[in-house]
């Protein structure tokens, strides 16, 4: 049995527990005595507490995210009040900051604030010879990373088969955006090379193919992204994957001339974009370049096959529907594949609360966190931008629409025939979720000719394009009076390969998004 059970809730079973396998590697001499195990948020909480009693441990680390704080708390409540002498110590950035009314603080036996990767260690050597350090909450040092052992050896076979494998050669940013954790992390320190590459090599040779660099600034700096960028392009093979965190005004041509050489679907680059509102920017003490933005967008969709995943943000302090509109359509002109439309949220220790009076921020008293009303846009506008983003994922995101919605905005602002899309939706089905795409493409067609005047045979070819892109071959409503016309001028039977029987509709059912 483990006397050290290190734990967490992953919010989906994909998501590896990067933070414990760091934990794990620098245990030292301590790490025969140890044990990882993995949950996730959905996981029965009876049965998460029945596989930690069950190995009886003596100190339970459990790492505390935005994504797991409430049934972590719960989770602690039920250990301590069934085994009151395991010892609970928590870490993670959830409780690193405004940690002295949180609950699950309240209820644990320490807290490790801060980079725990050596502190834990340290506690742990204390507690195993019997000594209880009189303070309950421990700031660790900034550790120095190239006295951290490397976590790589912990991803398991089955890991590295079906999970997200993240790595980082950086921690910390230099910027300074007051909504982000990041800007609490400075300076950015360098992992040293040689060592990392080495164990990537190795995972490569395990059979490793998708790599999640949680880098907040890979490209900040050219040295060390081209090496790494190099490293792969030398040992490019079918199926690499490689995601990275883009600053977006700052692609050098010393960077360029290596992007450019990666096949397509190879590379993704997550980049911030989060407003393109200047004197939003300021206000949140964000620099940002948009002109030299565009040029690296343009360059990236013009001449290379990476697959651009841009985010914005809403109900930023001073952002209006307007502007916030205005950056949607600025920044899908500008063709990423994909956009997340995110709401803001109120991470602890964050400086965004500076603006709370000026700016009427209010958020939800609940993980995680988001904004309910600003001074210039109210609770109604924010819920309606909640239901634009799942709208955005459904049409936009999801590559089903490809065709069809540039149609649909042909008259008008891109937002604002969105907008009125998800209104229209809302009325009619009250939901986002569990709509299977054939009753989405039905809608999409009945919305155009209705309430945009679009022209039905028009808009009847080019969303059946989109409707059956990947070998779907059943029919909308719409398109079938249309198919059986134009079967019969060919003299073809009207239920060709492409219309759909009763008995074809079961054998193939649409896929639900």
């Amino acid at each position: 049995m483990p006397e050290i059970l290190l734990t967490t809730l992953n919010a989906k079973y994909p998501h590896c527990a990067f933070g414990l396998r760091y934990l794990f590697a620098n245990l030292g001499e301590l790490q025969p005595r140890a044990e990882m195990i993995e949950f996730t948020i959905n996981d029965a909480m009876l049965e998460v507490l029945d596989a930690i009693i069950s190995r009886n441990p003596k100190i339970v680390g459990l790492g505390v995210y935005i994504w797991n704080i409430e049934p972590a708390t719960r989770l602690v409540a039920a250990l301590k009040r069934l085994r009151p002498d395991i010892i609970v110590v928590l870490g993670g950035p959830e409780v690193s900051f405004e940690i002295a009314e949180q609950p699950i603080v309240q209820l644990a036996d320490y807290v490790i604030t801060g980079e725990g990767d050596l502190a834990f260690a340290n506690l742990c050597r204390t507690l195993l010879d019997g000594q209880r350090p009189e303070l309950k909450v421990i700031a660790a040092e900034l550790p120095r990373l190239d006295d951290l052992v490397l976590p790589y050896d912990f991803y398991s076979g089955e890991d590295i088969a079906h999970r997200v494998i993240y790595v980082e050669a950086s921690r910390g940013c230099p910027f300074t955006c007051e909504f982000c954790l990041s800007a609490l992390d400075i300076p950015v320190r360098q992992f040293p090379l040689e060592p990392f590459l080495a164990a990537i090599e190795k995972l490569l040779d395990r059979g490793c193919q998708a790599f999640k660099f949680v880098d907040r600034t890979f490209n900040l700096n050219p040295r060390v992204s081209r090496s790494i960028l190099q490293f792969f392009l030398d040992r490019m093979r079918p199926g690499l994957f490689l995601h990275f965190e883009m600053i977006p005004d700052r692609l050098p041509d010393s960077l360029r001339e290596l992007i450019v050489q990666f096949p397509p679907a190879v590379l993704q680059f997550e980049v911030g974009v989060q407003t393109f509102n200047d004197d939003v920017a300021v206000l949140i003490s964000r620099r940002q370049d948009n002109e030299q933005l565009a040029a690296n967008f343009r360059f990236l969709r013009e001449q290379t096959g990476v697959h651009i995943h841009a985010d914005l943000i809403a109900g930023l302090p001073g952002e209006t529907l307007d502007s916030f509109a205005a950056g949607f359509d600025r920044l899908l002109a500008l063709r990423p594949q994909e956009i997340q439309l995110g709401i803001l949220k109120r991470l602890r220790g964050t400086p965004i609360i500076r603006h709370d009076a000026a700016e009427q921020m209010i958020y939800s008293p609940s993980a995680p966190y988001e904004v309910l009303s600003t001074r210039v846009l109210s609770a109604a506008d924010l819920g309606r931008v909640r239901r634009f983003a799942r709208m955005w994922d459904l049409l936009g995101n999801s590559g089903n629409f490809v065709e069809t919605l540039p149609l649909l905005w042909r008259d008008e602002p891109p937002f604002w025939t969105l907008w009125r899309l998800t209104d229209w939706l809302h009325e009619r089905l009250g939901r986002f979720v569990g709509i299977p795409l054939l009753k989405l493409t039905e809608l999409v067609f009945e919305f155009a000719t209705t309430q945009l005047g679009r022209d039905a045979h028009e808009l009847t070819s080019t969303l059946l394009r989109d409707y059956q892109r990947g070998g779907r071959s059943d029919l909308p409503l719409f398109a079938r009076g249309r198919v059986q016309s134009e079967s019969s001028i060919r003299n073809e039977p009207a239920l060709g390969p492409k219309t759909q029987t009763r008995q074809s509709r079961h054998a193939n059912p649409p896929r639900p998004l």
